[in-house]
């Protein structure tokens, strides 16, 4: 599937580039061109792909300090600029725009959800957001953001692939060295969906061809995705390898997941990648006839993709996904977080309906 990625924020940017490295390492070819768009300027210093600063004029440079809605507010006022500077990476092969932002700062956040609406309103492919929800500990206006932005990019975006930081990072790091291996876990199951459509990506062809239309008709009941990932050693025979599969894609779906413990779905895709003479058709069937079971949904598409590694890897990504006990749990806490911050400004409680967020703008 070829995409077009665009980073919002700060955590949009260094996921992006991540991303777009780890398809030129594999030699994919699926990453047509990546940009970074960020309101502070140090931000996009460090970064080795294309970079557009806005909203010079209101903030100087110095970024919007966590204020989504201003956030939202320069992106809808440059938006035009912005897609000026993606149009030339916008080739007649790419068939989706990708923008990746972290939900819980003020650019990524307030930008993501507007530039989302901007591009639908010009381009005919889709346009998906990867959305990096803020870890428990990441402090309360962080929270509080995403909770908005969540709600609003969902239904902007064609499809919002949900990333929660808690769900990809080991116990006992420290920040830095947790978003480090967060962005290295998003590159590398990311990049192997996207390469997952891409039969020209590889010399080998799969038995069973992923192509991007998959993909696509996964993503098409919008709302929120999430993608599951686990990989176990594999046989150099192939029919001995279906229970390695079946028992990979379990744990894909139920401890591997972007946001732990989401499993009812209305459209699923499993991706089996490795070595074709070590994959077992019996195998990949039997694993996406228990994706269906498991998650009700009789839209769950299968195919293999060859890789050249001696392990066995299950990629499952889940459309339309109903909200979890995790995703209830954070946007609870979105919402204790907002009317935290509203007591200390002494302003009243209005942002909940139902106990809900409004959307962002």
């Amino acid at each position: 599937m070829k995409v077009v990625l665009i980073g919002v924020g700060q955590a949009g940017g260094k996921v992006t580039q991540r991303l777009a490295e780890y398809d030129y390492d594999m030699g994919f070819g699926a990453v047509q061109g990546a940009m970074a768009v960020n309101t502070a300027e140090a931000d996009l210093r460090n970064l080795d792909i294309d970079t557009m600063l806005i909203g010079r004029d209101r903030v100087k440079g110095h970024g919007v300090g966590g204020d989504n809605e201003l956030g939202a507010e320069i992106m809808q006022a440059e938006a035009t600029e912005v897609m000026d500077g993606l149009d030339a990476k916008l080739s007649t092969e790419a068939e989706a725009v990708v923008i990746v932002a972290g939900l819980g700062g003020g650019t990524g956040s307030g930008g993501a959800p507007a530039l989302a609406r901007e591009l639908k309103r010009i381009h005919d492919i889709p346009v998906y957001v990867t959305g990096i929800l803020p870890g428990r500990d990441e402090g309360a206006i962080y929270q509080a953001n995403a909770g908005r932005s969540l709600k609003t990019v969902a239904r902007e975006a064609d499809s919002l692939l949900l990333i929660d930081n808690d769900a990809w990072r080991t116990a006992g790091e420290s920040m830095e060295e947790g978003f480090a291996e967060i962005n290295d876990n998003i590159a590398q199951r990311l990049g192997l969906l996207f390469a997952s459509g891409e039969i020209d990506a590889v010399d080998e062809v799969a038995e069973s061809v992923v192509d991007s239309s998959e993909i696509i008709n996964t993503l098409r009941p919008g709302g929120m995705a999430v993608l599951g990932y686990a990989s176990a050693a594999a046989s150099e025979d192939a029919g001995e390898n279906v229970n390695a599969i079946t028992s990979t894609t379990r744990n894909a779906l139920l401890t591997g997941t972007s946001v732990p413990n989401v499993v009812e779905a209305e459209t699923g895709l499993l991706v089996v990648a490795g070595q074709p003479e070590r994959i077992s058709r019996k195998g990949v069937e039997r694993a996406r006839s228990w994706i269906e079971e498991e998650t009700g949904s009789m839209q769950v598409r299968g195919g293999d993709f060859p890789l050249d590694s001696e392990r066995i890897a299950a990629l499952v990504l889940l459309g339309g996904v109903e909200r979890s006990n995790r995703i209830d749990e954070f946007m609870e806490r979105a919402k204790e977080a907002h009317e935290s911050k509203n007591d200390d400004r002494g302003e009243a409680k209005e942002a909940f309906v139902n106990e809900e967020l409004d959307d962002l703008f």
